[in-house]
């Protein structure tokens, strides 16, 4: 056995500070401001830079400072020891990431289209060599391969698919990426990257906000080792994630749908079947829609599931093992169902590990109005296939003269789907009006206008509609500026005069 001894090289000051850099950048969330910040100090760019632009100058003089290193025969991480090594290392993944990036996008795409069939890696082979060429070894570019798809793959879904600049918006991204990755990347990298089953995750928000295309984003987003042998993903990511809303099922079939049956277990079971907790694959994500729908045994039944990481079907006494991860969502206030006992506390600290609250529509826009032009684009070009600015400058159009500035939306992005229908259709959309006239603010407005609330009572409600909307006594304290226990008896006294 032979062994090559290289030479040992050491960075420059100026190559250090870039580097640390690039290291910070390849660690933070890449949604946090902070991201933004470090892109520009790499780039040199001023705070007009945004985006692909942006980019562009980050990697033109990464790749720049990469050629010098080729240009002096020292481009390679073998050369280096100690942080400078650490360092090099992060800048040569960095730029690698970069240079497939395209091709990750195009694969992403290719495999939604063959869905389940997890498909061949056409450029495996030079990406190999491109690590192989910086001194990574072949496990190692074959582990950084797959790292590099999930990061992709997390971009894709949590950028791609959830459309809007709005702050909240902004802030819904970066709890996505810190669920798939956490707030520390080379922590997850080093102890959690197969590790995630035990974070389960639930999400918060009304009808039609986009709690499932969250889900998604989690859900499609985990690591999925790379098979060199035959140039694939272990799963397709599309497999990876499968779904259940609790609220399509009646009681009796809910177990069934939950963790399958076995062939005879009750009158009409003709064949076995397997239910979501067999479809989930290691690798993968169950997604609980509609939770606060399940009922108390059920509860009980899922908490086990969480515990154990086991699950038995109906009529069998065989235990399987789950390793997946749980997500589970609700419309409903999740508060008020535990304190009148139809989520049981146990249950909900086993499923809380995150929690994330998926903004409203209206909360959105009034955060930022090019919001409502930016989501009726990007549903326009679901319904025709190609961007129509004529057609969406219509529909805003209409929307202005029909519905006003202070349209409340109270079917959120979905209602706003249809509203895009709706306009193609008829040119015409009057909005919700039997949800718009039940909608709490909307009457605590009239109310107002009408002169028909005292004072007490406007109290009430509008701390009950603080404490819906943040979760907590000290949140609704805050802002109102009254002691938690005042905050109390008002939500308690609005409460009681909703039922």
């Amino acid at each position: 056995m032979y062994i090559i001894c290289m030479e040992q090289y050491s960075l420059t000051l100026q190559e250090r500070e870039l580097f640390s850099l690039v290291t910070r950048a390849s660690m933070v969330n890449h949604f946090d401001e902070e991201r933004l910040l470090i892109d520009r100090q790499i780039a040199k760019a001023p705070d007009t830079f945004f985006g692909k632009e942006l980019l562009v100058k980050v990697i033109d003089r990464i790749s720049g400072a990469i050629q010098t290193l080729e240009r002096e025969q020292r481009a390679n991480v073998q050369m280096y020891q100690g942080e400078d090594r650490r360092l090099v290392e992060f800048t040569f993944l960095f730029e690698i990431f970069h240079r497939f990036m395209e091709e990750f996008d195009l694969l992403i795409i290719d495999q939604i289209r063959r869905d389940e069939v997890s498909i061949q890696v056409p450029f495996i082979d030079n990406a190999i060599k491109t690590f192989q060429e910086r001194g990574f070894t072949s496990e190692q570019a074959i582990q950084y391969f797959a790292n590099f798809f999930q990061l992709r793959r997390a971009y894709y879904f949590i950028k791609q698919r959830l459309v809007g600049t709005s702050p909240c918006m902004q802030r819904l991204r970066v709890d996505l990426w810190n669920n798939v990755f956490t707030c520390n990347q080379l922590f997850f990298k080093d102890y959690l990257i197969t590790r995630m089953e035990d974070f389960s995750t639930l999400i918060l928000g009304e009808t039609g906000t986009g709690k499932g295309t969250a889900a998604v984003a989690i859900g499609r987003s985990g690591f999925i080792p790379f098979d060199i042998k035959t140039k694939t993903f272990a799963e397709s990511f599309t497999r990876a994630f499968v779904s259940l809303n609790l609220s399509q099922f009646p009681e009796t079939l809910i177990e069934s749908e939950l963790f399958g049956h076995r062939k005879g277990a009750f009158t009409g079971a003709i064949e076995a079947h397997d239910g979501i907790f067999a479809k989930c694959s290691p690798y993968g994500a169950i997604f609980l829609d509609e939770i606060g729908d399940a009922s108390i045994p059920i509860q009980i039944k899922l908490l086990h599931v969480l515990q154990d990481r086991t699950f038995t079907p109906v009529g069998s006494h065989k235990k399987i093992r789950f390793s997946g991860r749980v997500i589970a969502a609700t419309n409903k206030d999740i508060n008020t169902l535990r304190r009148q006992d139809k989520f049981r506390d146990d249950f909900y600290y086993r499923l809380c590990s995150d929690i994330i609250k998926v903004p409203l529509l209206y909360e959105r826009i009034a955060e930022n109005e090019k919001e409502l032009e930016d989501l009726i684009n990007h549903v326009v070009i679901q319904i025709v296939g190609v961007e129509n600015p004529g057609l969406v400058k219509q529909v805003l159009s209409i929307i202005d003269k029909k519905l006003g500035k202070n349209y409340r939306w109270p079917g959120n992005v979905r209602e706003l789907e249809q509203c895009v229908r709706r306009i193609i259709l008829k040119q015409d959309y009057e909005g919700d009006v039997f949800q718009t006239s039940h909608d709490p603010v909307s009457k605590l407005v009239d109310d107002i206008r009408n002169e028909t609330i005292d004072a007490s009572c406007l109290l009430s409600k509008y701390c009950g509609f603080l404490y819906r909307r943040h979760g907590s006594y000290e949140a609704v304290s805050k802002i109102v500026g009254l002691d938690r226990r005042t905050v109390k008896r008002y939500i308690e006294k609005s409460e009681t005069n909703v039922n």
